[in-house]
C-alpha cells in the first residue's frame, strides 16, 4: 500500500474495487463504530455493502476480508450493547429462538430443503446445499465446529431442474445462520 491507500490494488488489466467509494465506507464505519450513534450502521450493513469494479482497484480479497472483521467487531458490539442493556440471559433467549428459526428448515429430508430453480433457471447443486445443512444440523446438535466465514464463503456448483435449489432462498437463509454464528462466536 502506498500513498496512504487502505488496500493494495490490482495490477495490470484486473478489476477491483472503487477505492474511493471503499475509502469512504471504511473512514464512515470507523467513525460510526468509535463515535456512534449506535444502530447508524450494523453488521447486515457492512455485509451487504456494493462497491463498483474498476481497473487497478483495491483487491477484492483483502477487502471482503477486512469487510468480514469490521461485521465481526460490529456484531460483538451489539452483542456486548444488548447484554448490557437487557442482560445475558436475555441475549442468549434471542440467540436460541434465532437458530429455532433455522431449525425446521435444516431437518426436512435432503433435496426437499427449498424450492427447485424456476423453469430452465440455474440453480445451486441441491447435494452440496445440503452437505451444509448437514454441518449446520451438527453444529446445533452436537456442537460440532462450524464458522460464519465457512458458510459465509461456501461455494455451490451450479445446477438446473429438480436437484437444484432455487438460488435467493438459499442466498437469504444461509445469511440468517451467518447472523446466528457470528453472534455465538
Amino acid at each position: 500500500m502506498s500513498g496512504g491507500a487502505m488496500f493494495r490494488r490490482v495490477s495490470g488489466m484486473r478489476t477491483g474495487y472503487h477505492p474511493e467509494e471503499v475509502d469512504d465506507f471504511f473512514t464512515h464505519a470507523r467513525s460510526v463504530y468509535e463515535q456512534g450513534p449506535a444502530g447508524a450502521l450494523s453488521s447486515k450493513d457492512v455485509r451487504t455493502v456494493a462497491f463498483d469494479l474498476v481497473r487497478h482497484g483495491y483487491s477484492t480479497t483483502a477487502v471482503d476480508a477486512a469487510l468480514d472483521r469490521l461485521e465481526a467487531a460490529f456484531v460483538a458490539r451489539a452483542r456486548a450493547d444488548f447484554i448490557a442493556e437487557r442482560g445475558r440471559q436475555a441475549w442468549l433467549e434471542g440467540l436460541a429462538e434465532q437458530a429455532r428459526t433455522l431449525y425446521g428448515r435444516l431437518t426436512r429430508p435432503d433435496g426437499d430443503r427449498f424450492d427447485p430453480p424456476k423453469g430452465r433457471q440455474p440453480g445451486y447443486r441441491a447435494e452440496d446445499v445440503d452437505a451444509l445443512c448437514a454441518r449446520l444440523v451438527a453444529y446445533f446438535d452436537t456442537n460440532t465446529p462450524l464458522t460464519a466465514q465457512e458458510v459465509r464463503s461456501a461455494v455451490f456448483a451450479r445446477k438446473k431442474g429438480a436437484d437444484a435449489y432455487a438460488e435467493a432462498p438459499v442466498d437469504a437463509f444461509l445469511e440468517r445462520a451467518v447472523d446466528v454464528l457470528l453472534a455465538a462466536e
